[in-house]
């Protein structure tokens, strides 16, 4: 995840949490965010990731650049997840789209040419 102000060992609280799914198996999805759900996660160590090269060129132009970038990140472990599914934003279902009708084409009259 994005690198955390926290330091390796310490306890963070969460809660902005987007879905979980409850011990029954119920889906619970927020609305942006669930109000009743957070997370505690432990730091476990702080490291940037592998680099990645952005070389930027014009052909014909003589106009080359490279710029390298490693992201920071912050490794963590999940300790526990809490949550109270009366408090969550029900699951709505999109409906259902409907076939589109077909029309068909209307038979225009007409002198055939060439008989």
């Amino acid at each position: 995840m994005e690198k955390l102000p926290a330091d390796t060992g310490e306890t963070v609280d969460i809660s902005k949490v987007l879905a979980i799914v409850t011990d029954d198996g119920e889906f619970l999805v927020g609305a942006p965010y669930l109000e009743a759900a957070g997370v505690q996660v432990k730091v476990v160590r702080h490291g940037r990731g592998r680099k990645i090269i952005v070389f930027k060129f014009k052909a014909k132009k003589n106009y080359r650049r490279k710029q390298g970038h490693r992201q920071a990140f912050t490794q963590v472990t999940v300790e526990s997840i809490l949550t109270d599914k009366s408090l969550a934003a029900p699951v709505v279902e999109p409906p259902a789209e409907e076939p589109p009708v077909e029309e068909t084409p209307t038979e225009q009259g007409g002198e055939t040419i060439g008989t």
